[in-house]
């Protein structure tokens, strides 16, 4: 070994050692936040060297597994972040960093019993390990057997960096977790990424079905934030939120606003009012049973009120569901009633009921409903609040419901094309002209549609109208395609917008110019394709030749809010169209928002 590089490995194991003398490490938090309110759901406790020598918790810990000395490092860390944390509020979460290795050593075990944590005042069910893979897991059967251990407790478990080194699908699989925290680099910029977002949606759509909730770890930007609520993701945290402190801080009133501006936006294009439908608003009944109650004060209860089942609690945290058929049917059974009714609900509650917070949106919670079995597809399900028992919905209840939000979300479609209508399409707009980022809001027509109308008969007409409405599905929405929006005004008129880098507007209007002026050619005749044009008479009766139907679009892009309204921009948007259609076939004009706002 070099000679510096001796003195520097000397110079660090001798701050290492001082470090775990004196008990040096500082522990800040990072909250945790609820997309859909800002509210927070916890905090994460990350460590600290000192300043100024292996204040990174990476360097720390590389220097004590090179000294045999992991295991204390780690042990020091959990300590003082429960010592930090012991005036945490109940209803809040403590996610502690752990390596899986640590987890398995019998120091661990015996360091977290409840006893331990009884001293800060904290219950195991406030905790929640969050598995960062230094190293691989090797024996996921063992991993799976220690992980028991502490769940049986009332741990939680998430694993961290999803999308990164082992954090892969396996170990998604083999854990289960409650929690999954996409790795930061899939986060970062994926606002301008369509694969970014391809391969986030996929993540939102396996913790939809799977009942985990899904953390976007290392926000850091507005537009980041605003993409990842658009996706589905639940939960995150950043810089862009809060930084990490010395004390537990909620959200400033500013990003709160800021959420809830982007939750308006991405609800606006996916329900009929402004209102978010959350599984909240569904709640039915609020009292539950503890898990030593007896079969027979469950049977009264369901003999005296219409209920369809009933949450099993300890200490207000959910642990269980009893469905009123389930137990009926087992007392109902030959010495059934002598035999359960003196005995605790416990022995006959499904231990494994579909559990949701309660601001998961109604339509997440109906599909993973019916992703059930069907042994437990008509079951009750049970909300939480802040992981602590809120209420009860009922299937029967939740059904209803999601069937009236779909009739009435379907009055605001277009009935030809079934594409989002005006009344979504102007709250769309509204949304984009006053919180849009780099978005670019398109307009497009068909030309000569009237005389193909006249020649060809309406219903022909309509299907080119469809066929529109599919090729702008298919290239918007290929392209790009959880960053945009498609709406059909009426008649031959569309509107879609994309949010993306400018160089890449035109690239769309392209694929879709290409596009149409093939397909559109299935719709003449033989003689008409030859000449490139329909003869017509005008309403003088004059012959005229016209050109074959094309599209026209136009396109505003940049900084949106300097419209003073949607009427100003309708304005502007309408010149450019007229400027468009002058010329003869399918062509796109795009420009800036400057450059309108001068003319």
């Amino acid at each position: 070994m070099h000679l510096a590089n001796i003195e520097e490995h000397s110079r660090q194991r001798s701050l290492f050692m001082k470090i775990l003398l004196t008990q040096a490490v500082t522990v800040v938090f990072q909250p945790i936040v609820r997309l859909a309110d800002g509210g927070i759901i916890g905090y994460e406790a990350l460590s600290r060297g000192p300043e100024g020598s292996l204040n990174s918790p990476l360097e720390l810990l590389k220097v004590a597994e090179s000294e045999g000395r992991l295991w204390e490092t780690e042990l020091l860390f959990r300590k003082k972040a429960l010592e930090k944390a012991a005036n945490l509020a109940k209803d809040k979460l403590l996610f502690l960093n752990v390596d899986p290795n640590i987890m398995k050593d019998i120091n661990f075990r015996k360091g977290f019993t409840k006893e331990y944590l009884l001293e800060y005042g904290i219950s195991p069910k406030s905790v929640v390990f969050e598995i960062t893979e230094r190293t691989e897991i090797i024996d996921y059967i063992q991993f799976r057997e220690i992980l028991r251990h502490y769940t049986e407790q009332g741990y939680m478990i998430a694993i961290d960096d999803v999308g990164s080194g082992y954090s892969g699908l396996k170990t998604i699989n083999e854990v289960r977790p409650n929690f999954m925290k996409i790795d930061m680099d899939l986060i970062r910029n994926v606002n301008m990424d369509p694969f970014k977002q391809s391969m986030v949606k996929a993540l939102v759509d396996i913790a939809n079905n799977a009942g985990i909730m899904l953390i976007a770890e290392g926000i850091e930007t507005a537009e980041e934030l605003k993409t990842i609520i658009k996706l589905g993701v639940t939960s995150a945290q950043g810089y862009f939120l809060q930084k990490p402190a010395a004390f537990f801080t909620e959200l400033t009133d500013g990003i709160k606003d800021v959420i809830e501006q982007y939750n308006l936006m991405a609800n606006n294009i996916k329900t009929y009012s402004k209102d978010y439908h959350y599984i909240s608003d569904l709640i039915q009944d609020e009292q539950s049973f503890e898990s030593n109650e007896e079969c027979a004060r469950i049977k009264e209860h369901f003999d005296t009120t219409p209920c369809s089942g009933v949450c099993i609690v300890e200490k207000n945290y959910p642990v269980g569901l009893i469905m009123r058929n389930t137990l009926n049917s087992q007392m109902a059974k030959q010495f059934g009633y002598a035999l359960y009714a003196q005995k605790p609900v416990s022995i006959m509650m499904d231990r494994n009921p579909l559990i949701v917070d309660c601001y998961t949106p109604v339509y997440q919670v109906a599909n993973s409903s019916l992703a059930r079995t069907e042994e437990n597809i008509y079951d009750d399900i049970i909300v939480t609040k802040g992981l602590r028992y809120a209420g009860i919905v009922p299937m029967r209840k939740l059904v209803e419901y999601t069937l009236n939000c779909e009739k009435n979300y379907a009055r605001e479609l277009n009935p030809l094309t079934f594409l989002p209508g005006n009344t979504i399409i102007n709250r769309v707009i509204q949304d984009t002209l006053f919180y849009g980022g780099q978005q670019c809001i398109y307009y497009l027509d068909l030309d000569n549609f009237k005389i193909y109308n006249d020649v060809y008969g309406f219903e022909n007409g309509d299907k080119i109208i469809k066929l529109t409405a599919d090729i702008l599905q298919r290239s918007v929405k290929g392209l790009f395609p959880y960053n945009s929006f498609v709406g059909h005004i009426g008649g031959d008129d569309f509107i879609f917008i994309v949010e993306s880098n400018p160089d890449k507007y035109p690239s769309i209007c392209q694929d879709i110019i290409a596009n149409f002026d093939q397909q559109v050619l299935d719709f003449f005749g033989d003689k008409d394709k030859a000449q490139g044009f329909i003869e017509a008479e005008d309403r003088m009766g004059n012959k005229q030749q016209v050109g074959l139907t094309s599209v026209s679009i136009v396109g505003i892009y940049g900084e949106l809010f300097k419209f003073n309204s949607p009427k100003v921009f309708a304005q502007k948007i309408a010149n450019l169209k007229k400027e468009a259609k002058k010329v003869r076939g399918s062509f796109y004009i795009i420009r800036n928002t400057d450059a309108v706002l001068e003319c």
